[in-house]
């Protein structure tokens, strides 16, 4: 690490050192023993500037706090047929680890429907997702590999990807807006697979719109990825969607213990059941509640805001496009 990260670093801790006692105790729920990591990524979140790395972090730390989001792995979705319904319309699961020990997220964007439950049980399920990450999925990974590990993999499945997730995009905003600003820097690289069209189009005019810190971590690989994931991961740790041969997948494979989207995956049941268990120790103080666990989601910033109309412009584009080519073919046909 250079003079001056040493020097950003000495800075910010002397700031964190000022905080009051119950926002030090909330970081440490974040940092869990790695600090100086921690402090890194609000460093490289905001180009290494102390006072605004510093401003969002306590931003992050209040957010956590007026929202109990340390208590959140403790407040299940139930009942459970509740919960199915969300992994079965917001596809995203984990398929195993680099050889690095990164774990490997694999997301179901283009077949996530986000159509089985209110928003509320989207947001919670994701924050659930994000913390049982930090709390157990990455400590687990250091452990096993031996070495720090802070960051996971994302492979973005495109497959099915269509005009009409122009109505997702305001949920879509809402999760990337509580990632960037209270998970920043969580994601060491994002693989784009599966690529229809409407990416395509999309990618050309967003891509530009993105910090250079944020391109850099954007690869849009051909068909599935899987050459290129072999290079970095075992068979093994390849998503479903993966491991077959050609362009484009399936909903599921032949295994439902291999698609990691199921609900009925090893990964789910453990995330699950630890909710479950952490929200048992509660119960002699008070009983579970059922109902949604609301958060406040920040305003996204200008470049997320920017992003989203973009995206949103250039889908409505696409639409009238089809649109005019099917009135012109049904012109041809009369």
């Amino acid at each position: 690490m250079g003079i001056v990260s040493e020097d950003a670093i000495k800075q910010f801790k002397a700031l964190m050192d000022e905080v009051d006692e119950s926002l030090k105790k909330t970081f440490q729920n974040i940092h869990q023993g790695y600090t100086d990591e921690n402090l890194v990524r609000f460093l490289r979140a905001r180009d290494w500037n102390v006072p605004k790395a510093y401003k969002m972090l306590v931003d992050c730390l209040n957010w956590r706090q007026q929202n109990e989001i340390d208590n959140i792995l403790s407040k299940p979705i139930i009942p459970s047929e509740l919960y199915r319904a969300v992994r079965e319309s917001h596809l995203v699961g984990v398929s195993g680890y680099t050889r690095k020990g990164l774990p490997v997220y694999a997301i179901g964007v283009g077949q996530s429907t986000f159509d089985k439950a209110s928003v509320h049980y989207y947001v919670q399920s994701h924050i659930q997702m994000n913390e049982y990450r930090d709390r157990v999925v990455l400590p687990n990974a250091t452990k096993k590999f031996g070495r720090h590990v802070g960051t996971c993999v994302k492979i973005l499945d495109m497959t099915g990807l269509r005009i009409s997730a122009l109505s997702q995009i305001k949920l879509m905003t809402m999760i990337s807006t509580i990632d960037d600003l209270n998970y920043p820097e969580k994601t060491d690289t994002y693989y784009v697979v599966n690529v229809p069209y409407v990416f395509s189009a999309c990618w050309k005019v967003v891509k530009p719109l993105l910090q250079e810190r944020t391109r850099r971590k954007i690869q849009v690989l051909q068909g599935s990825g899987k050459d290129e994931f072999l290079k970095i991961m075992d068979y093994a740790s390849l998503p479903h969607f993966c491991k077959r041969e050609g362009s484009g997948s399936l909903r599921y494979s032949n295994s439902e213990n291999d698609d990691c989207f199921s609900s009925d995956h090893p990964f789910h049941q453990e995330c699950y059941n630890y909710v479950k268990q952490q929200a048992m120790k509660l119960e002699c103080v008070a009983p579970i509640k059922q109902g949604s666990f609301h958060v406040d989601v920040p305003e996204p910033g200008v470049e997320g805001t920017k992003i989203a109309e973009t995206i949103e412009s250039e889908f409505h584009k696409l639409e009238n496009g089809i649109s005019h080519s099917l009135d012109r073919l049904k012109v041809a046909e009369d």
